[in-house]
C-alpha cells in the first residue's frame, strides 16, 4: 500500500487555520468528493479515536465566553486542543507474518464507526497535509449488489493462502474480489517466479482439489472465493502441462467444461449472488444529494452534529442497522444458518462476543472444546456484524463443527434443535469462568421450604457452571417425583437450557389393537379405539372391552408383538399409554376367565427359511406371522392331545372351507371340542364353535419348548402327559407351517398387523386448527408416569419404581428458548407435525406458571427471533425470522436471501424453535431492577 507524499503545513511551519476554517474547508472538499464518487475510487481509514478528537477541536466556539468571563480554550480539556499528528497504529498489526506479501495489515474484526471511519480521498489529503503521520490506509470502492450498481468501499480484500505444488512454497496474499482469475493467476507467476503457460490453479478448500479456476475472465467473487481460502497453484514442468494449460484456456473460450482436468468436485455448486454489496458501506444507484459528512460539517450554533460519527462517507450503508448479512448454504446447511442466525441475534451474544471475550476462554476445560467453538463462533458473528452486505460462507466455522460434532459432518440434512442445543452447551463448556469445578451434592428436600432448597441447588450448580450461556439462557425446573407404592415425595430443582414443549392439539388419542378369540368364534380383526393421550393401560382395555363386546365371562390379554414375537405382556393396569409408540403393534387376546387353574398357552407360527442349496431336512425355521394366545386348564394332567386340541380351536376361524370337507385323513382324528379343557369357561360351560363336532382334522406339527429349551414332537402320542414345573405359568409351543399345511389355512389374516396410529397425509383442516402455545405449555407440565426405561429408584423402598412426574417453572432466563416437538421419532423413521401453533410475539406472560409463588416480578417475554422448518423429513428447507431491535421490524433470513417482512406474516405452521427475551416491567423496576444473572441472588428469578 502505497504511502502518500503531500506537504505538512503543520509540520512544516505553513499558515496554521483556525477551528472553523479547517471545518468550512473540510466540508466543501466532503461536498465536493462525495457527489463525484465512482467505481475505482479510494478511501482513506483513519482511526476512530484520532477523527472524534478532531472532530471535538474544530467544533468548539473559539468566540464564545463563559459566564465566568474566561475563554472555553482556557477550560477546554485536552480533547478539545489541536490534535497531533495521525496515529492508525491502533487499527494495524505490529507485525505481519513471513508469508505474508500483503503489505500493511488491519486487525480482521474492526467495525466502522467504533474503530475506524472512511473518507474521500481528497479530505484525507488535506488532514494529512495539516497533520501528517499514518500510514495511510487506502481502500477501492467497488460495484456489488445483484444489479451491481451498489457501491462498497471493500476494506477487507480477500486474503488468499496460495500453495505451490509440488514445490511447497506458500504465500499469503490480499486481492479485491473484483479482480479476475486471470489476475490471480498473474499474480501467483510473478510471486513464484513462474511460465504462465505451467501454472494451473485451483480452489484448494479443505486441502483438496475442490474445482479448476479456469474462466480467466470470470472475477473473484463470481467464483465465490471467502477469506482466508486456500489457493492450490498447479506447476507442470513438462511438455503435457504446458499442453493442459493451452486447452484450459481454449475451452473457456467455447464454453465447454473441462472435466478431465476438474475431477476433485467435492461440494455442490452454490450461488455467487449475495443480498447485497460491498465489505464496509453500500450506496444504491441512487446517490441523492446529501451526506451524513458534509451535513455533519454544516454546523450551527445551536448544535454539533458531528458528534454523530457514523457513516462518514458519501458510500453510506443501505439502512442504518447492520446485522443484515447472509449465511452461504454450503449444502444442505439451512439448518445451521438459521440457528446461527437467531443465536448472533440475540443482543447479549452479539455484545458479548464483539467485546473482549478471550479471557473467559477455559482452555483446560475436558468437557470443553479447548475453545476452537467458542473463538470459531466468535469470529463468524463478528464477520456477521461487521458492516456491509456480502454474504458469508461459513467454512471455517462448519468444520470446527464437525470435528467436535462429527454428526453434523457431510452435507446431509440435520435438525437444527439438536445444532442450537450442542451449540449452546459447548459455548458454556469453552466459556465456563469456573476452571476447577467443586464437588457440590444437593440434598433432598425433605420437607424444607422450596426457596431454601431451589437456592441449593441453584449455587451449587453456578459453582460448577458460570458462562455467558448460563447468564442469558438458564433457567431451573422444579421436579417432584411420587412413589406409587410408598407414596414418598422426592423434590429437586434442576437448570434447563430450552423447554421441549409437546405439540398436543388434542387430549384424546386414537389407537388401533388386533382382536384374536382363542375359541375360534371369528376372525381377527383390527379395532380402533379413542383413549385419553395421557391415559393408562387400563383406559386401553376398557375401551377395547366396549368395543369388541366383551362377554362378562371372558378377559382381554393385552401383548406386544414385534418380529412375529411376543416383545411383552401389557398387564400392569398402570401403564402409561405414552409409552407405546405409534409405529408399535398391539395383539388383544379374548380368553375366558376360569376358577380353575390355568396355564397360559403361547403358539408361535414358523414357516422354512428359502434356502436354494440346503435340503429340506436342513432346512432352517423362522418365525411369521402374529403369535396367539390362550389359556389351558392345569388342574389335571395335560396331555399331547390336549395341546392340539386347543391349537386346533384356536386356527379353526383360518380352516379354508374346502379342507373342511376333507375326510380321507390316514391319522386319527381329533374332534375340535373333544377337551373341556380348551377355552372353559367358569361356569364349565365349553365354548362353541360351528360344524366343531362333526369336523374332523388332521394332527398339527407341533413342537413343544421345554424349560431347557428343548424342543419335543407332540404330533404323536397323544395320550401321553406333559412334564411341567411347579412353578410353570406358561407354556411355549412352535407350529411349524409346511406348504401343504399352508394351503389349508388362510394365513393372511396372521400377517400385517396394523400399527397404534398409522401417519397418513396431513389434512388441511388439521393445518389451520389453532393451537395455543399456552395450551402447549400446560401439557409439558402436566403430571404423568415415567417410561418404563426410566423408573425411579424409591429411596424407601429401595426398588425401581414408575413413579409420577410432576414438572414446575421454579426461575426463567432473560432469554427464553421453546422448542416445539414438530418431529415424533420412531424406530423406522420419524414423522412430522404440521400443526400450527398461535404463539404470542408481544405479552408472552407466564406468571402464572412460576412455582415459586414468593416473587411477585411479572414474567412477561417478547418474541424476537424464531426458526422455521418448511417441507417434509427428506426434503425440509429452514429459515429464520429475525427482529432487528433497532429498526423495530422483522427481516427473513434465507440463507443468503434477506427480505424486509410484516409482523402478522411470522407466525405460520413452520414455527419451530422460538427465542423470547424478557421485557422489563414496572414491577421489576418497583424491585429494584434486578433482572440480572441472578448469580448473587439465587432466590430472584431469572
Amino acid at each position: 500500500m502505497t504511502e502518500l507524499k503531500v506537504e505538512c503545513n503543520n509540520s512544516c511551519g505553513g499558515p496554521q487555520l483556525t477551528p472553523e476554517e479547517e471545518r468550512v474547508l473540510i466540508r466543501d472538499i466532503a461536498i465536493t468528493s462525495e457527489n463525484n464518487s465512482q467505481e475505482g475510487d479510494s478511501f482513506y481509514l483513519i482511526t476512530q479515536r484520532w477523527w472524534q478528537h478532531w472532530i471535538d477541536y474544530v467544533n468548539q466556539e473559539q468566540t464564545n465566553v463563559m459566564n465566568d468571563g474566561s475563554s472555553m480554550l482556557e477550560n477546554c480539556d485536552s480533547s478539545s486542543r489541536r490534535p497531533a499528528s495521525i496515529d492508525n497504529s491502533d487499527l494495524i498489526h505490529d507485525a505481519n507474518s513471513e508469508e505474508s506479501n500483503v503489505g500493511i495489515e488491519i486487525h480482521d474484526t474492526l467495525s466502522e464507526g467504533r474503530d475506524y471511519v472512511l473518507l474521500p480521498q481528497e479530505v484525507w489529503n488535506q488532514l494529512y497535509s495539516w497533520y501528517g503521520g499514518g500510514p495511510a490506509l487506502a481502500r477501492k470502492v467497488i460495484s456489488s449488489g445483484l444489479s451491481q450498481t451498489e457501491y462498497a468501499v471493500e476494506v477487507y480484500p480477500l486474503r488468499l493462502r496460495l500453495f505451490v505444488m509440488p514445490k511447497g512454497d506458500r504465500c499469503i496474499v490480499r486481492i479485491s474480489k473484483k479482480e479476475t482469475i486471470g489476475e490471480l493467476h498473474k499474480r501467483a507467476c510473478e510471486l513464484f517466479d513462474l511460465n504462465l503457460e505451467q501454472v494451473c490453479i485451483w480452489d484448494y478448500y479443505g486441502q483438496r482439489k475442490h474445482a479448476l479456476m479456469n474462466d480467466m475472465d470470470r472475477t473473484l467473487d463470481d467464483a465465490n472465493l471467502q477469506m482466508d481460502q486456500d489457493i492450490l497453484v498447479e506447476v507442470h514442468n513438462n511438455a503435457n502441462g504446458t499442453a493442459l494449460s493451452r486447452f484450459i484456456r481454449s475451452a473457456q473460450g467455447n464454453g465447454s467444461t473441462v472435466k478431465e482436468a476438474s475431477s476433485f468436485l467435492l461440494e455442490p455448486y452454490k450461488s455467487s449472488l449475495s443480498i447485497a454489496g460491498g465489505l464496509s458501506a453500500s450506496k444504491g444507484a441512487s446517490r441523492g444529494s446529501g451526506t451524513e459528512l458534509s451535513q455533519s460539517l454544516n454546523l450551527t450554533s445551536q448544535g454539533r452534529e458531528l458528534d454523530n460519527t457514523y457513516g462518514i462517507s458519501t458510500v453510506t450503508t443501505r439502512g442504518s442497522s447492520g446485522g443484515l448479512i447472509g449465511l452461504q448454504n454450503l449444502g444442505n446447511t439451512c439448518f445451521m444458518n438459521s440457528a446461527i442466525q437467531c443465536l448472533v441475534h440475540t443482543s447479549e451474544f452479539a455484545k458479548y462476543f464483539q467485546e473482549d471475550y478471550h479471557q473467559e476462554i477455559n482452555w483446560q476445560n475436558p468437557l470443553g472444546m479447548v475453545g476452537e467453538l467458542a473463538l470459531a463462533f466468535g469470529e463468524l458473528l463478528r464477520r456477521l456484524w461487521a458492516p456491509g452486505r456480502t454474504a458469508i460462507a461459513p467454512r471455517q466455522f462448519k468444520m470446527k463443527l464437525a470435528r467436535f460434532a462429527p454428526q453434523f459432518s457431510g452435507y446431509n440434512q440435520h435438525d437444527s434443535q439438536e445444532l442450537l442445543a450442542f451449540l449452546l452447551d459447548g459455548l458454556h463448556e469453552d466459556l465456563n469462568r469456573v476452571k476447577h469445578k467443586p464437588y457440590k451434592k444437593s440434598k433432598d428436600a425433605d420437607g424444607r421450604p422450596d426457596e431454601e432448597v431451589a437456592d441449593e441447588y441453584w449455587a451449587n450448580h453456578i459453582a460448577r457452571n458460570d458462562s455467558i450461556i448460563v447468564d442469558v439462557c438458564q433457567g431451573q425446573y422444579k421436579s417432584t417425583l411420587v412413589c406409587p407404592q410408598c407414596h414418598k415425595i422426592s423434590v429437586t430443582f434442576d437448570p434447563f437450557m430450552y423447554l421441549s414443549l409437546p405439540l398436543q392439539s388434542t387430549t384424546t388419542r386414537s389407537m388401533t389393537v388386533m382382536i384374536f378369540t382363542c375359541d375360534g368364534s371369528a376372525l381377527p380383526f383390527a379395532c380402533t379405539v379413542t383413549v385419553p393421550k395421557q391415559g393408562r393401560c387400563r383406559d386401553l382395555i376398557n375401551a377395547l372391552s366396549s368395543a369388541c363386546s366383551l362377554k362378562n365371562n371372558e378377559d382381554l390379554k393385552l401383548a406386544e408383538v414385534r418380529n412375529h414375537l411376543f416383545e411383552r405382556f401389557l398387564e400392569d393396569p398402570l401403564i402409561s399409554l405414552s409409552a407405546i409408540r405409534d409405529d408399535d403393534h398391539l395383539v388383544a387376546y379374548k380368553i375366558p376367565k376360569s376358577l380353575k387353574k390355568t396355564l397360559l398357552m403361547r403358539l408361535i407360527h414358523r414357516c422354512q427359511e428359502q434356502d436354494m442349496g440346503a435340503t429340506q431336512a436342513a432346512q432352517n425355521w423362522k418365525p411369521f406371522g402374529t403369535p396367539l394366545v390362550s389359556s389351558i386348564s392345569c388342574d389335571e394332567v395335560i396331555t399331547r392331545g390336549d395341546i392340539q386340541t386347543v391349537v386346533h380351536t384356536m386356527l379353526s376361524s383360518l380352516l379354508r372351507s374346502e379342507s373342511l370337507r376333507q375326510a380321507d385323513t390316514p391319522e386319527p382324528c381329533l374332534s375340535l371340542t373333544a377337551s373341556e379343557k380348551c377355552c372353559e369357561s367358569s361356569s364349565g360351560e365349553a365354548c362353541s364353535n360351528k360344524d366343531s363336532n362333526a369336523v374332523k382334522l388332521f394332527k398339527l406339527p407341533l413342537q413343544l419348548v421345554e424349560e431347557s429349551n428343548a424342543c419335543i414332537d407332540i404330533s404323536v402320542g397323544e395320550d401321553k402327559a406333559i412334564k411341567l414345573s411347579s412353578t410353570s405359568t406358561s407354556i411355549l409351543v412352535y407350529v411349524d407351517w409346511s406348504q401343504e399345511l399352508l394351503e389349508k389355512y388362510d394365513t393372511r389374516y396372521l400377517e400385517n398387523l396394523p400399527e397404534v396410529f398409522k401417519y397418513g397425509p396431513v389434512n388441511k383442516k388439521s393445518r389451520t386448527e389453532p393451537l395455543s402455545l399456552y395450551t402447549c405449555l400446560e401439557a409439558f407440565l402436566r403430571e404423568e408416569p415415567l417410561v418404563p426405561e426410566d423408573m425411579w429408584y424409591c429411596p424407601k423402598c429401595k426398588e425401581r419404581r414408575q413413579a409420577s412426574k410432576k414438572l414446575d417453572l421454579w426461575r426463567l432466563p432473560e432469554v427464553l428458548v421453546i422448542h416445539l416437538k414438530r418431529f415424533s421419532y420412531s424406530r423406522s423413521m420419524k414423522h412430522k407435525l404440521e400443526t400450527f401453533v398461535n404463539f404470542p410475539i408481544h405479552d408472552f406472560d407466564l406468571t402464572k406458571y412460576i412455582a415459586n409463588k414468593n416473587n411477585t416480578q411479572r414474567q412477561i417475554y417478547e418474541l424476537y427471533a424464531l426458526t422455521n422448518h418448511y417441507g417434509g423429513m427428506g426434503s425440509g428447507h429452514y429459515t429464520a425470522h429475525i427482529k432487528l431491535l433497532d429498526e423495530n421490524r422483522w427481516y427473513n433470513f434465507d440463507d443468503t436471501h434477506i427480505s424486509p417482512i410484516n409482523e402478522e406474516d411470522v407466525k405460520s405452521a413452520a414455527a419451530y424453535v422460538l427465542f423470547y427475551r424478557r421485557v422489563k416491567t414496572s414491577d421489576a423496576t418497583s424491585n429494584g431492577g434486578k433482572s440480572g444473572s441472578g448469580h448473587n441472588n439465587g432466590s430472584s428469578l431469572k
